[in-house]
This record gives C-alpha cells, sequence and structure tokens, in this order.
C-alpha cells in the first residue's frame, strides 16, 4: 500500500460526533452541551453527512428534529455505548491508499489521553460504527488494525502532501507509546499515515488542556502552505513564554519543497475560568480553560469556528480564518460549553474523505 492522510480541506462525505448523555461528565450542564451539539448538527448536516454515536439514539433523533436547520435526511444516528464525546480522538484516522484509490480505515487504540480518563466504551466505538462504514462506502474501503499503537487523531495534522505536524510532548509521551526518540515515532507515522516529512514543535503547552498538548490546539495546517496557529502577546498572560517560544519554531519550519509557511496568527481568548459560569463546578472554579481559536473544522464550503462570548477576539479569529480559507464560509458555533470539559469543536468531531 501508498498510504496519503487526506489534509482536511478536502472533499469529505461526512463527519462523525458523539453526542453527550447523562453518563459523561457533562452531566452538570448537559443541557447546555446539547444545545451546542444541535447547533453543530444543523450546521454539518446542510453541508454533508452526519452519523452521531449515541447510547439513546431517540432521544438524540427527536432533540434534532426539533432543531431548526437540521438536514435529518443527512444525520444517521447510530446505537453505541460511550464513556465521551472526544470523536476526534477515539474515531478513525482515514487514509488513501494512493495505488487502488481505496479509503483505509486505522484503528488505533485509544487510551484516554494517557489512561487520564475511562476508555473502555470509546476505544470500541470503531468496531462497532465499521459495518455503517462499510455498507455507506459500498465496500469501497479497506480495514487497518493498528490497536497495537496509541494515536489521537488531535494530535497530527495533514497538507494530504506527506507533511505531518506534531508535538514531541504528545507523540513522545510515556502514557502512550514508550518511542525511544522522534525517529521511532516518524518510522510508525510514516508506516501507518504515508508520512514524508514529519515537523515536531517542542512547545505547545495549553493549561487546562488534558491532551498532552494535542497539535490542535496551538497550530494548524491550511491551504496554500499556510499555517493558522494561536499567538500570546500578552506578556503577563500564563502561555506567554510558551506560546511565544512556539511562534519561533513555526518560523523556522520549512515546506517539503523547503520554503516558509505562511504564518497566520490567531489570537489568544481572553483567559476564562470555570467561576465565570453561573453553575461552576464544585472544586473547579479556579481551573482556567482552555479556550483555542486554532480547535476549528475545515468541512465542505464552510469553516466551523469556536467562539467563546468575547466579541473582541471572536471576530477578529474569525477575519483571521477568512483569509487562511477565502473561498469558505466562516461560521461560529458558541463552544462556552465545551471547554468546561477541557476540549472544544475540532476535538468533539472527526471528518471522512469522500
Amino acid at each position: 500500500m501508498k498510504l496519503r492522510l487526506p489534509a482536511e480541506w478536502e472533499k469529505q462525505a461526512f463527519v462523525q460526533i458523539a453526542w453527550p448523555h447523562i453518563e459523561t461528565d457533562w452531566l452538570p450542564y448537559l443541557e447546555a452541551a446539547h444545545k451546542c451539539y444541535c447547533q453543530l448538527a444543523a450546521e454539518i448536516s446542510k453541508r454533508e453527512n452526519l452519523i452521531i454515536v449515541t447510547p439513546d439514539p431517540a432521544d438524540v433523533t427527536a432533540r434534532l428534529e426539533a432543531t431548526d436547520g437540521v438536514v435529518m435526511e443527512n444525520v444517521h444516528v447510530l446505537c453505541i455505548d460511550t464513556n465521551d464525546t472526544w470523536a476526534r480522538d477515539h474515531a478513525f484516522l482515514t487514509c488513501i491508499d494512493e495505488e487502488n484509490g481505496c479509503k483505509v480505515l486505522e484503528d488505533f487504540c485509544f487510551n484516554g489521553w494517557g489512561q487520564k480518563f475511562a476508555s473502555n466504551f470509546d476505544n470500541q466505538i470503531n468496531e462497532r460504527v465499521l459495518p455503517w462504514l462499510q455498507k455507506h462506502f459500498e465496500g469501497q474501503v479497506g480495514y487497518m488494525d493498528v490497536r497495537r499503537i496509541v494515536l489521537e487523531g488531535g494530535s497530527v495534522e495533514s497538507d494530504g502532501e506527506g507533511t505531518i505536524l506534531t508535538t514531541t510532548s504528545c507523540l513522545l509521551a510515556p502514557n502512550r507509546n514508550y518511542f525511544a526518540d522522534k525517529t521511532e515515532a516518524e518510522e510508525v507515522l510514516r508506516a501507518t499515515l504515508g508520512a514524508k516529512q514529519v515537523l515536531w514543535l517542542d512547545h505547545s503547552w495549553l493549561d487546562g488542556d488534558d491532551t498532552d498538548g494535542h497539535i490542535d490546539t496551538v497550530a494548524r495546517l491550511c491551504p496554500n502552505n499556510t499555517i493558522a496557529y494561536v499567538q500570546c502577546s500578552d506578556k503577563n498572560d500564563i502561555h506567554y513564554k510558551e506560546l511565544s517560544a512556539m511562534e519561533q519554531e513555526l518560523k523556522l519550519l520549512k515546506t517539503a519543497q523547503g520554503n516558509p509557511y505562511k504564518l497566520l496568527a490567531l489570537p489568544m481568548a481572553p483567559a476564562i475560568f470555570e467561576k465565570d459560569f453561573s453553575n461552576p463546578v464544585e472544586g473547579e472554579e479556579e481551573q482556567r480553560l482552555p479556550a483555542t481559536y486554532a480547535n476549528f473544522l475545515i468541512m465542505n464550503g464552510a469553516v466551523l469556528m469556536p467562539t467563546y462570548g468575547q466579541p473582541e477576539t471572536d471576530k477578529k479569529a474569525m477575519d483571521v480564518l477568512q483569509e487562511a480559507f477565502p473561498d469558505r464560509e466562516i461560521v461560529g458555533i458558541d463552544c462556552q460549553v465545551l471547554i468546561r470539559q477541557h476540549g472544544s469543536l475540532h476535538c468533539i468531531t472527526m471528518q471522512y474523505p469522500e
């Protein structure tokens, strides 16, 4: 096989999400989470198919049928048990076998970001979704069992041409694979994702993040050799030193052709704490939440961008992404509830190439 991991901006067949329910940590603000997911479902289903994983299909279907803008004929609800909702990290990574044009669904192990959280149900979702995918793609899809390797979708970015952007803090974390060094990790990325070039960031920390520094929280590959990244310009912000160091790393990165990337700076969202909400979770009142504009979803005809109730920076981020994606509509989704579980919009979605 000659594998290639498509760029997120390539044509998509559908997006997959997992719905929050009462047996998840979303319980204290479940209705707010449902509202966010309904808005997300409406925006996705207008443009492409949406597959929803949930242990309660009847409830989800009823909510969506009552939501303006949801195109129900594009929504497919599957009854599957889940621990949580982070589809980016438990769902298949889909490569293309360039030798025959076939899609290859790659089933990596998800261990709750280094065994921080239960993942017994989430790690079995792919096996349960596979028959639906095979039917949807009319059998023109392969399956690769790589569950011996822990790899989350949020930890890798692809330009679709063989360049993978990632972070040392996550891929080399000892709670994942015990890779000896970058060389060993790169061998795995070449074998499974068709990587020709791996670009590493040694700085990627975001306060409140549970992932050990996923790349999709701080820097994203975009079309035309562009990287959109989070810039911290406030010297008094706890992120200033780390993200300034990351910015210098990004300036040194080169494309496969040896050219520097065009860098587009996304603003740092103002500090948002659990205590800022009307119903803070006990014991988390002082926890800063990982509000990041880098956690956007690229899809057919649009970019869905997280907003955080911050008019100035929300608008600035939208303008930056419009520059990065001039041919797509930039759509804001209120993700204030998502960061209360320490993730955002990209983290709860996974796209599949057409």
